[in-house]
């Protein structure tokens, strides 16, 4: 009865509530100030040992606590591990902004008074939080902040990072053993990473505890010969000034070497490894005192799986495993050690497509996934089953499924029921996951599931926001194949209410195009997709396209743009904007483009280029000249400026800017870390020089998000004005 009597009450609510919002106005506003289309989510649930249960943040009367929930039954009170009431320390009540528990889930490291550093990065005070006495204690008030602590294995210890030296304080003792003493800012860094690993290789902790707690293996960067990047500030009277290493293309990098130290006593030994430029990844096996760190060169074509005992007197290293390719080898987190140790699992493009294979120490390698289709994730192993759990787009690129198949290669099946986009996060022991499917058109829905797929529940489904994009009468966005420079490739069109076929149009382009970039998936996409919708709403045929370069078509579809960045792209973008041209019901002179970061790149080489095609360009944030951004992205793709002068310069939107007829509006953070506002100011004087009119806005102080306050609502209201305006 009680089920009953809810349905019935959230029948009636649902339907007062869609009476009520009908014929909404879509705004900026409604988009970027009041968040009106930001789905819900499950909040980060952290799994237990167990498998059965996890924790999360829970409010315990006003207190942000950490409490422990079952999978399968996530309605009951659950228990507390932490109330947020008990964790005063000197008279203040600490904010907890993460926790990270012990191996046996007695005690909790809690970050406290985080602050950003960079994307990844951020500093904090730590807390040391016993869950049975309820003890509280700072982790080191004499080494304060700190950042990426972490428990040893064994709990008894936690290494962190205090002012580029690298630490590990004893908790049996509660002494404090300091592992470097060189580390200084700009110069030497130990145990985390420089600027450009950060942002490039995606990794901040540049350590790892070995399994028995009795080592740590950590990177140490000499940066002191990498050149500085200045940035100016404006918040106070006069500016301030911060000035950090950035190596751009072709410049040097920090001298990167592998230590190892040992936590009784402190001492540590560098490594000798083979000839390297980098130093991407380290991660100790499941066998005792077994490290792996990979090594690539500078062109990021030769990839090394260098195997290294720490047992011997002599530490060695040999390399178990090489892999080349012809532009360069992707570098992720898909590694993982089999038990027996002797295998481990990694993803490899070798075959033409990236594909899932299990490698033995001794060298044999076996694929495991085979087909002219993708990997998208490697999400874990149950190795007691010896069952590999994957996403790939098999279907099609722009469909993501989950998969489970098993250690020989065998027996694959689909899990995931709904054609979209799905993705799973699994819990500890890989006895449940929860999936997370969405379509360009629905929002976001999240449902738990036993290993085996089977549906547990369904734990949000966003019905209020798939009702209220009906209110703002949302259309479809329409999936289609267009063709290009000499592709055929995957796009998607967003069309006008009511949109008469006898009538023209104009045409938004909205483009990324980066290289191992999708922006043609079949997912929901948020706030953009808002964006569009009001784009459409006001006559816009808003159109986007995955030109060549991108990803989920195999290696050589991603690859085709080595060494001439922006080429193939801006020829495909051109092909498909002439074609669609030719359609009855697209004005052919009122097409504009809009893309920021590598799309800011594509929307001002679509304006210099295809100047005979786009009419109008908006750039958020672009690289207007590879030589200005970082080396291990750049070279990447490009190899060294010395190398490929003619790569970089044929197609830096800088020098075709005479060709430019259309409105052109220049967007950029002057904070940006990333991509230097240097490369506006530098495509300014180009436009200046070439005589060129176009419209500038900077907002002071903002990195290559723009973000903060009413940034993002000023920001996308100043770009549907122009192009309103303008196109």
């Amino acid at each position: 009865m009680r089920n009953i009597l809810f349905f019935l009450f959230a029948t009636l609510y649902l339907t007062a509530f869609t009476q009520q919002t009908e014929k909404k106005e879509l705004t900026i506003e409604s988009i970027w100030t009041e968040y009106q289309f930001f789905a819900a989510g499950v909040e980060g649930f952290r799994s237990m040992n167990d498998g059965e249960h996890f924790s999360k943040f829970s409010l315990i009367g006003e207190d942000k606590s950490i409490v422990k929930y079952s999978f399968t039954n996530r309605g009951g009170a659950g228990d507390v591990l932490v109330n947020g009431k008990d964790l005063i320390y000197k008279g203040t009540k600490l904010k907890v902004s993460r926790y990270d528990f012990n191996a046996d889930e007695s005690k909790v490291l809690l970050v406290t008074e985080e602050e950003k550093i960079y994307r990844r990065s951020y500093s904090a005070v730590y807390f040391l939080y016993d869950i049975a006495t309820k003890e509280l204690q700072p982790l080191d008030e004499n080494n304060s902040p700190q950042t990426l602590a972490s428990y040893s294995p064994d709990g008894t210890k936690v290494a962190y990072i205090h002012a580029n030296n690298l630490f590990i304080r004893d908790l049996v003792n509660n002494k404090t053993l300091q592992i470097t003493k060189d580390g200084e800012f700009n110069k030497i860094i130990n145990g985390t990473t420089d600027w450009v690993y950060e942002e490039e290789f995606a990794i901040t902790e540049a350590y790892d505890w070995s399994p028995d707690g009795a080592y740590v293996a950590y990177l140490k960067f000499d940066e002191s010969q990498v050149k500085e990047f200045t940035m100016t500030y404006h918040y106070e009277l006069y500016p301030n000034l911060y000035t950090f290493k950035y190596p751009k293309a072709g410049e040097d990098n920090s001298k990167v070497t592998l230590h190892i130290a040992c936590t009784k006593k402190g001492k540590s030994s560098q490594i000798k490894l083979d000839d390297y430029e980098y130093i991407p990844r380290l991660k100790w096996s499941n066998v005792e005192n077994k490290l792996m760190a990979l090594t690539l060169n500078r062109h990021q074509n030769q990839l090394k799986y260098n195997w290294i005992d720490a047992t011997q007197k002599s530490i060695t290293s040999s390399v178990v495993y090489e892999e080349k390719d012809g532009a360069y080898v992707e570098i992720d987190d898909n590694l993982l050690f089999l038990n027996d140790g002797k295998h481990f699992i990694r993803t490899s493009e070798q075959d033409g497509y990236n594909h899932i294979y299990k490698i033995s120490t001794a060298g044999k390698i076996t694929q495991l996934t085979k087909g002219d289709w993708d990997v998208v994730d490697f999400k874990g192993v149950d190795q007691e089953k010896g069952l590999i759990y994957f996403t790939s787009v098999e279907s099609h690129p722009t469909n993501k499924d989950l998969f489970v198949i098993d250690l020989e290669g065998n027996n694959k099946r689909l899990l995931s029921q709904n054609r979209g986009w799905n993705d799973a996060q699994f819990s500890t022991g890989m006895k449940y996951y929860v999936n997370n499917w969405s379509d360009a058109n629905t929002p976001p829905v999240y449902s738990l599931h036993t290993a085996d797929g089977d549906l547990i529940e369904v734990l949000e489904d966003n019905e209020y926001l798939q009702l209220a994009l009906k209110d703002y009468n949302f259309q479809p966005k329409v999936f289609m194949t267009v063709e290009g420079y000499d592709e055929t490739l995957n796009a998607w069109a967003i069309y006008p209410p009511d949109f008469d076929s006898t009538k023209r149009y104009p045409v938004y382009f909205n483009v990324y195009c980066g290289p191992g970039s999708n922006m043609v998936t079949d997912s929901y996409g948020s706030a953009n997709f808002a964006y569009h919708q009001l784009l459409a709403q006001n006559g816009y045929i808003v159109f986007c396209v995955d030109t060549r370069g991108t990803m989920y078509r195999g290696s050589k579809f991603k690859k085709s743009t080595y060494l001439q960045l922006g080429k193939l792209e801006t020829e495909d973008l051109i092909a498909v904007a002439k074609n669609l041209q030719k359609r009855d019901y697209v004005d052919p002179n009122r097409i504009g483009i809009m893309g920021w970061s590598y799309g800011g790149y594509m929307s001002s080489l679509a304006m210099t280029k295809g100047y005979d095609v786009f009419k109008m360009g908006i750039a958020v944030a672009p690289v207007t000249n590879w030589r200005y951004y970082d080396n291990i992205y750049t070279e990447r793709f490009m190899r060294r400026p010395q190398e490929n002068a003619t790569g970089y310069d044929d197609n830096s939107p800088i020098n075709h800017v005479d060709k430019m007829t259309g409105k052109y509006f220049l967007i950029h953070g002057s904070g940006d870390d990333n991509v230097h506002v240097q490369n506006t100011m530098e495509m300014i004087n180009a436009l200046v020089a070439a005589d060129k009119d176009f419209d500038l806005f900077i907002y002071p102080n903002k990195d290559h998000g723009i973000y903060g306050g009413n940034t993002r609502n000023h920001l996308f209201r100043m770009m549907f004005e122009y192009t309103l305006k303008n196109l």
